[in-house]
């Protein structure tokens, strides 16, 4: 853990450093200085852009909660279940390849431009890595594993509790987390249409009125969602997955 600190500071400053330098050869109103983004960040963090990150956070929270909620069982069912496998499989691999953005005007169009519409985008994005990911995890299991628990008098939920989900749990998170830098760039492509809150709308809201130090607060603050997400999976792979 303390390594883990110490690369992650060290990533940091050589980041600083070079947009630092960066700042100083060009002198452009639009590459400012790192200093004067943090000054404004922490400024206006309490009164706006707080409130912002917040908007985005619960959409990316609600989009995983429910990717995770209709993309698990049915890629379980898929693994497990040869036959449903089979039907469902031709469904899932017309679908996976659509560029999920060039659904945004049908999306939109049926929920409306509020949150329903920027959390479906979410799950849209999210939820067909989960399915094929967990159905291929459930396939790669040796059948002889399901014989030794069968033998002992085992149900069929005794097998997806105790063979099935733990072996599929850790492709899962990593399956969320391929699917999170896209989601996130969807979010804050979504976040510019019928609302006034999230980081996607702040940044170009700044941009638009040529404010750069908020403009770059405003990524600051979506690169810190960003981490904060990936790590509370890594936190999460570390608590449900200790076996591996």
């Amino acid at each position: 853990m303390k390594r883990k600190r110490i690369d992650l500071i060290a990533a940091l400053a050589v980041l600083i450093a070079a947009w630092y330098a960066i700042s100083l050869i060009w002198r452009m109103p639009i590459i400012p200085s790192p200093i004067a983004v943090f000054y404004k960040f922490f400024e206006i963090l309490p009164s706006k852009l707080g409130v912002h990150a917040l908007y985005s956070l619960w959409r990316i929270a609600a989009g995983i909660a429910l990717s995770l909620v209709i993309g698990v069982p049915i890629g379980l069912c898929m693994g497990y279940f040869s036959e449903f496998g089979r039907i469902s499989s031709p469904v899932v691999y017309f679908l996976y390849p659509i560029p999920k953005i060039a659904l945004l005007p049908v999306v939109m169009l049926l929920l409306g431009l509020g949150e329903a519409s920027k959390i479906a985008m979410i799950v849209l994005i999210i939820v067909f890595q989960i399915i094929v990911t967990v159905r291929d995890a459930v396939k790669g299991i040796p059948k002889e594993m399901y014989y030794s628990l069968i033998s002992l008098g085992a149900k069929r939920g005794n097998i997806f509790s105790d063979i099935i989900i733990p072996a599929s749990l850790p492709e899962v998170l990593t399956s969320m987390r391929v699917g999170l830098g896209t989601a996130i760039s969807v979010l804050f492509f979504t976040e510019t249409f019928g609302t006034e809150y999230g980081i996607g709308y702040f940044i170009m809201d700044a941009w638009m009125r040529v404010n750069y130090l908020e403009m770059y607060s405003g990524i600051v603050m979506l690169s810190i969602i960003g981490f904060a997400v990936f790590s509370a999976i890594d936190v999460a792979e570390h608590i449900l997955c200790r076996w591996k």
